[in-house]
């Protein structure tokens, strides 16, 4: 079938981007679904920093790439051996499919699926196919999803069937920015009800940790940022202080509101320099967790006593350590109960033409979670 996608040719465009045009909307061929796979019709399609990362290299991928990974849609047709979605079906999409058999997946945790992540390494889908044509060549998935596009053909172990009455647009966010997000918070760290938490990075992840430390019962809760507005932001959402990440005293702000540091402190922002004063802010005894996404040549220094004198946890959270089938039907609920506001994350809506202007948006950090509705 033809479907439109917006096609990245190649990394590291000058911005603007609504000049430069890095992203091409173009008339693709989609292959029906194979074996495993599911053809869904895109509802809406969250732009995020990791779609961004890829625009301008800090993240290389394999060229050309239909770009985009974090959705929701409507199940058109499944492939063979899927037997438990159906056509009507609302899905939310997964950037990491998990196969269900590997080491991490056998251990409860798919986020860290070998065979999935290879497969999004390779531009493929889990199975190894790659299901987008254009007239010179078959173009890569992005994350096995490729949903900045009309239709698109993924594995079933990409997809989360969602209640029919949750909003597109608000429902595209559980896939990326609410799985990372809270689930760093409530599974990666596991922040109990009265801890102290601060948040460097108050992008849409950053964000939505925030709401997941409140849902979880954090006492404090320290919003950092360079922007005073996302600063004003995450206190209507329910930060406790706020402080400008561009003071040369935020670390000393931060102990000071917390009587020596945070017991948890997240990382969201994807600069070494964030993930170091998340590391100062941190008591002793305490664990910092970080999210962010630098470019693969960054490397993180810190004072190796400090890990065993003050007995400090340095900890990764990829997609918030989820199981998306456990996880985004719980944050769902927590969505409709009104503990986890994600609609207030949405700062505008678009349409697929406009996309390029939406990354220029992102990039000068005048939006939180732009999304693409499709008709």
């Amino acid at each position: 079938m033809k479907t439109r996608a917006a096609i990245l040719d190649r990394m590291g465009v000058e911005p603007p981007y609504e000049t430069s045009r890095p992203l091409s909307i173009r008339e693709v061929e989609l292959d029906p679904p194979g074996p495993g796979e599911v053809l869904i019709r895109v509802a809406a399609a969250g732009l995020c920093h990791s779609d961004l990362s890829v625009i301008n290299g800090d993240r290389p991928r394999p060229m050309p790439m239909a770009l985009g990974h974090e959705a929701s849609g409507i199940v058109e047709e499944v492939g063979s051996g899927v037997g438990d979605l159906v056509r009507g079906d609302h899905v939310v999409v997964v950037f990491v499919p998990s196969c269900g058999h590997c080491g991490p997946c056998a251990e409860g945790r798919p986020a860290l699926c070998e065979p999935g992540a290879s497969a999004n390494g390779a531009g493929t889908l889990l199975s190894g196919a790659r299901r987008i044509h254009q007239d010179d060549g078959v173009l890569h998935h992005h994350l096995g999803c490729s949903v900045f596009a009309d239709h698109a053909v993924v594995s079933r172990r990409s997809l989360v069937r969602i209640d029919r009455d949750i909003a597109p647009d608000e429902a595209a966010l559980f896939g990326c920015a609410v799985l990372t997000g809270v689930g760093a918070v409530v599974n990666t760290a596991r922040v109990p009800v009265g801890a102290s938490t601060a948040i460097v990075g108050l992008g849409g992840v950053g964000l939505a940790a925030l709401i997941g430390a409140r849902a979880a019962g954090a006492r404090t809760i320290v919003a950092i940022d360079l922007s005073p507005s996302r600063l004003d932001e995450a206190l209507a959402l329910g930060a406790t202080h706020a402080v400008d990440a561009r003071d040369p005293d935020a670390k000393e702000q931060v102990r000071a509101i917390s009587h020596g540091g945070v017991e948890y402190a997240f990382e969201f922002a994807g600069a070494i320099r964030a993930l170091e004063l998340a590391y100062g802010i941190t008591c002793r005894g305490g664990t910092t967790v970080t999210a962010g996404l630098p470019p693969s040549t960054a490397s993180f220094g810190l004072p190796a006593v400090s890990l065993v004198a003050e007995e400090r946890t340095v900890k990764g959270s990829y997609i918030g350590t989820c199981v998306p089938s456990r996880d985004i039907p719980r944050y769902l609920d927590l969505y409709r109960q009104g503990r986890l506001p994600v609609d207030r994350l949405l700062s505008g809506r678009l349409a697929l033409d406009d996309i390029n202007a939406g990354f220029d948006r992102l990039r000068a950090g005048h939006a939180v979670r732009q999304v693409v509705v499709f008709p």
